[in-house]
């Protein structure tokens, strides 16, 4: 847009629609923040300030291994509703979470099964999400009243530092409206979103073509609920040998 102001934040470049204050709040009226932020080496001021909305139950677009995704506490429940909201997403869908590692994805799972283990030890960080049967302590809206949990240790620095900073895992789901093509760079979520994200951390464009392979678990059986980055065949082969 014309005329948009920029000025720097610990000698990064913020570009924004409007002015905004050093700490997050209540943003619901006004225009999105886009920060800028090293994919390879995030900056920590910029990952802290994105921690600190997350912290306050607001939703924010960031960059992964595949597509940018929207990040919110899966178990604060007004941010949970706000991001079926502003993605227009059907609430009977669960919304997949980040974590940081193959720990803290069991903390989240009612159930571990070897069929997991193997291939988050094998996978992960990357593009394959998990979808297991999920422990009580997650809010059944995350579920999408299922109560299966879909999980993924993405191969994304941007992600997992956000994950530490704000001290637990994040929501997942896509960056686009319910029905849109996923999206690879932060401009192609304004176009679909306008200002109805607080704020998005511009990684870039991510270059992806494929969304995460989603393997759903039950006990010892497994099935492809759909295919993506990670071929079917390579799935196949790790549970086999």
């Amino acid at each position: 847009m014309a005329g948009r102001p920029a000025y720097c934040v610990g000698g990064q470049a913020v570009v924004i629609f409007r002015r905004s204050t050093a700490q997050p709040a209540a943003r619901e009226h006004l225009p999105v923040e886009i920060l800028k932020v090293s994919p390879g080496a995030p900056e920590q001021h910029v990952i802290d300030y994105a921690a600190a909305f997350i912290r306050r139950g607001r939703v924010v677009a960031i960059p992964t291994d595949t597509f940018y995704s929207l990040s919110a506490d899966p178990f604060n429940l007004a941010a949970i509703e706000r991001v079926f909201q502003v993605k227009g997403r059907p609430e009977h869908r669960a919304l997949p979470i980040l974590v940081s590692s193959v720990e803290q994805a069991i903390t989240l799972a009612r159930d571990v099964p070897d069929v997991f283990l193997t291939l988050a030890r094998k996978f992960w960080p990357g593009a394959l999400t998990l979808i297991v049967e999920a422990t009580s302590r997650l809010p059944l809206k995350v579920t999408g009243n299922s109560g299966r949990v879909a999980l993924r240790w993405a191969d994304s620095r941007v992600s997992t530092a956000l994950i530490e900073a704000a001290a637990g895992p994040i929501t997942g789901t896509s960056a686009n409206l319910s029905d849109h093509p996923s999206c690879t760079n932060a401009q192609q979520i304004v176009e679909q979103f306008g200002n109805r994200l607080p704020l998005i951390l511009d990684g870039g464009d991510t270059g992806a073509t494929l969304a995460s392979t989603i393997v759903r678990i039950d006990g010892d059986e497994w099935s492809i609920a759909r295919q993506g980055a990670i071929p079917n065949a390579e799935i196949a082969k790790a549970l086999k040998s």
